[in-house]
This record gives C-alpha cells, structure tokens and sequence, in this order.
C-alpha cells in the first residue's frame, strides 16, 4: 500500500511539475513533508490497544491519513495526528492519546511539535479529551502514575522489545 501511495504521489508530482503549475521547490518540500508522515505513521501503527489484542493500525484508529506534517523551519516539523476511536464513547481514548504522545517522543529522530486529535465526530467528548492529551503538565503527570505508566509502557514497546 505505501508503494502504491509513492507512486501516485510521485505520478501527481511530476505532471504537475511538468504542466507548470509547481515548481521543484514545491515538489520536494511536498515529498519531504509525504516521507516525514509515512516515517510517523511507522512509528504509531504498532501501539497496540489498550484492551484488544490489535494494533492501532489492525483496528483502523490510526491510518497514514491520520498523519500531517508540516514544516517549521530549519528540520524542525508540526505533526499533527487525527485517531478514530473504535467506539464514539471509547472510555480509552485519552489513553490511546497518551500512547501516541509517549511513544513520538521517544521514537523521532527529528525535531517537532506534537498536536493529537480525536477526529471530529469520531467520539462523544472529543474536545475534552483534546485539551487533556495535548497538555504537558497533564501528560507528564499521568506519566508519574505507576499503574497507568506500566499500561502505556505495554502498549507502545515493540514486540520484539
């Protein structure tokens, strides 16, 4: 699928390119941007779920839609990330948040923002649960409670790990 994904992207690239509506700037700020999400999405497709067996990827909360990455200056990124819980009133949903915070900040290799959405219409209390996810202080100090740092730690470690 990703395959596929490059070269219709690639495809779109080059006629554009080649019609003279972009010019080679465009394309390959427009083609970092697409690997940049990609490398996110690799990272955020293997958390697992908190009460099923599946990865977010398997369960469809995560797909590399979901990922958006812009660019802030000088190899510094805005990813923005919008999960569909599985269930509009998902009483995991802040922790699956959690899960994709914690495990971005460990895994990039490059400088960025972090922004995580639920996607509108996707959960009951979205907006709520968007401030909390998208709070240092409230992430770090869920990040203090054993019990819930052991879960997030299960959730995010690799399976080889």
């Amino acid at each position: 699928m990703e395959s596929v994904f490059s070269l219709i992207s690639l495809t779109v690239t080059k006629v554009l390119q080649l019609s003279g509506f972009t010019d080679s700037r465009d394309v390959l700020r427009t083609r970092k941007m697409e690997e940049k999400a990609l490398e996110v999405y690799d990272v955020i497709r293997t958390i697992r779920d908190p009460e099923k067996p599946n990865t977010l990827e398997e369960l469809e909360v995560v797909t590399e839609q979901c990922v958006e990455v812009q660019e802030l200056g000088d190899d510094e990124f805005l990813i923005i990330i919008r999960f569909s819980p599985t269930v509009p009133h998902c009483s995991l949903a802040t922790l699956i948040g959690l899960c994709l915070q914690v495990k971005l900040q460990r895994c990039l290799p490059f400088k960025h923002k972090l922004e995580i959405y639920i996607s509108e219409g996707t959960h009951s209390t979205e907006e709520d649960i968007n401030k909390q996810i998208n709070d240092k202080e409230r992430v770090a100090a869920a990040m203090e409670n054993p019990n819930l740092r052991e879960i997030v730690e299960q959730c995010v470690t690799e399976p080889d790990d």
